[in-house]
């Protein structure tokens, strides 16, 4: 039990914080020991520290610490019952810090919430320190993650073992951030920080992954020279596999990439987007006062009234434009070149002009006034109608699509409607019927009239035949705990996409940013291991008979915890930044020269 001493004055004079206590009360803390366990001699008082500490449990109390020491071997001894509650040097309690971690990377909630929620609870905290318990909480679930790895292996291998899922992501100028994932368990099991996907970055994560977990099943990821080079190196024997998805992406960046820049540009030279929603503006106040028109024309419904006809072509026009800007909208969430919202854009333009052409031309009162929004929203898209550059390309890369469509179709990757996520979709698709599908189109491809001069087409049969062996994977079997069995490698990194996705999502929930590259630059690098605590199973891992995670923390050394905010703390760019901010210079080769010849002429070099 914590001892409740008799308040000292002196101490209570400088406390100024609201608690559960309407003042701070003090707690004796004391070690549990009296002699030295290895020499059996009687520990001296070193020295008492008072120090104000906070938990939700208690509120904010000052702790009265009698430190000890063996006056032989020099070992110092501290009170268990204080560093079961509060990590040694911090104000704060692991109920507290493991509050603020799940506050926010579970729950991604802003600061300012979490200083409101914990103020009713009696916990007064800056948001410099929720920043800092963040990080600590990612410091002490690395450490834990890392001393539950023997427990995780052996659960894998009862499993049958694991297949590893390596994906990155970044953003901008950010270093990438590469998650190692177990697609059988469905956890996160290592992370990194590195400046490109280069093997050299890769091979000592790969090798740490390999000490704690053992040897994978299998591998899938996507096609980075480095990371099949550096799988090659690290696990040369196992199965590897190319994610199917971002195979086929790259295979559609090749046939439609080219002609789909050319008509992204062309659209934004004539700025029709601008110009649509500025006729938007202009319609807008009208359709909004006469909204009961919208019904009518829901209900094909008309009146004699003369409003009705100044009005409904304002409706029809506003509508127009409404729906051809629906069409930047238009995809399924898997991007380009599976999503093709400029394209979908530019052919929605080109069928409102035809039906803008004929309504103008239906004057409903035999007056051309009233279709005057008709006439100029027609006149908005006759430069775009006109640009033969943009409907060559909108030609060719309709060509193309139904190419690249037939290899989708055929993969059985991002379907083209439905809502199932990547994989087409709930019941496995047997890899044998995939790949008889691909090596049908391959040959229609080959047996084609334009296969001879179409350079695209040759490419991909290139990379449909580089990368044959990595794409279909047969039935793996293994012995689990019950019996044999066979596990079929993911199709897709599908679960790491998902993953990366989440996390995003979380931040810019959290902090309101689109972008997210300066986060990327300052989180931890095992922060995506926070998805593993909804995963039960991984929990009751983790803990290992503990209550909670905070009985958990409480057992980690703190020296540890130290030595890994010291080990994130260290820049992965290793290029200094003064030296980067001089080498953006334009002249900074003249400015060199120039400090070299000064050195010279003042006999310094």
């Amino acid at each position: 039990m914590i001892c409740l001493c008799h308040y000292r004055e002196k101490v209570y004079g400088s406390i100024a914080q609201a608690t559960s206590f309407s003042i701070p009360p003090i707690f004796d803390f004391f070690p549990e020991e009296e002699f030295c366990p290895s020499d059996k001699n009687r520990l001296n008082v070193l020295k008492t520290n008072f120090r104000t500490k906070t938990t939700i449990q208690i509120g904010s109390f000052i702790a009265h610490e009698i430190i000890r020491v063996c006056p032989h071997c020099g070992k110092y001894y501290r009170s268990k019952e204080l560093s079961g509650l509060v990590p040694p040097a911090c104000n704060f309690g692991y109920d507290v810090l493991v509050y603020v971690g799940k506050a926010l990377f579970v729950h991604n909630l802003a600061d300012i919430t979490i200083i409101e929620r914990l103020a009713r609870k009696n916990v007064p905290i800056s948001p410099s320190e929720i920043a800092y318990l963040g990080k600590k909480f990612i410091a002490y679930l690395t450490l834990a993650h890392r001393k539950s790895a023997p427990l995780l292996k052996e659960a894998m291998a009862s499993k049958g073992g694991y297949i590893l899922h390596l994906d990155a992501t970044y953003e901008d100028k950010s270093p990438l951030l590469m998650s190692g994932l177990d697609s059988i368990m469905k956890i996160v099991l290592s992370n990194c920080k590195i400046l490109s996907e280069k093997s050299d970055d890769i091979i000592p994560f790969l090798e740490d992954i390999q000490r704690l977990f053992g040897k994978p099943l299998a591998l899938v990821h996507d096609m980075s020279k480095g990371i099949i080079k550096a799988v090659e190196t690290v696990f040369p024997d196992t199965l590897d596999f190319i994610c199917h998805f971002h195979f086929l992406r790259d295979i559609g960046n090749d046939l439609l990439e080219t002609e789909y820049d050319i008509i992204r540009k062309r659209l934004t030279k004539h700025g029709i987007a601008g110009k649509l929603n500025d006729r938007l503006k202009t319609l807008k106040h009208i359709v909004d006062e006469n909204t009961n028109m919208i019904d009518m024309l829901n209900d094909q419904r008309s009146s004699d009234c003369d409003l009705f006809y100044t009005t409904i072509p304002v409706i029809a026009a506003y509508s127009l434009i409404v729906w051809a800007l629906n069409g930047k909208k238009q995809g399924n969430g898997f991007g380009f070149p599976f999503d093709r919202s400029h394209l979908d854009f530019v052919k929605r333009l080109k069928v409102v002009q035809a039906d803008l052409d004929q309504l103008r031309k239906c004057e409903l009162r035999q007056g051309y006034r009233d279709n005057r929004p008709l006439h100029k929203t027609f006149f908005d898209l006759s430069n775009v109608m006109k640009d033969k550059s943009l409907w060559k390309s909108v030609e060719r890369i309709e060509a193309e699509i139904e190419i690249f469509d037939k290899l989708r179709e055929a993969m059985r990757i991002a379907p083209k409607t439905g809502k199932k996520g990547l994989n087409d979709g709930d019941v496995p698709i047997r890899i044998s019927s995939i790949k008889k599908r691909v090596k049908m189109f391959r040959n229609k491809i080959i047996r084609s009239k334009e296969y001879e001069r179409n350079k695209r087409h040759q490419k991909m049969i290139e990379q449909i035949d580089k990368y044959w062996e990595k794409l279909f994977a047969d039935p793996i079997e293994v012995t689990t705990c019950s019996g044999k069995k066979h596990i079929l490698p993911q199709r897709t990194n599908n679960f790491a996409e998902q993953r990366f996705r989440d996390l995003k999502r979380g931040y810019r929930k959290k902090t309101g940013n689109g972008s997210l590259c300066k986060t990327l630059q300052s989180m931890l690098a095992n922060t995506p291991l926070v998805k593993n605590l909804k995963n039960s199973d991984y929990m009751k891992i983790l803990l290992n008979g503990k209550s909670s995670l905070e009985k958990l923390f409480s057992d980690i050394d703190a020296s540890e915890v130290g030595n890994e905010l010291k080990i994130a703390k260290k820049i992965v760019d290793k290029i200094p930044a003064k030296l980067k901010i001089l080498t953006k210079k334009p002249d900074y080769p003249e400015i060199l020269k120039k400090y070299f010849l000064k050195l010279k002429s003042n006999r310094i070099l």
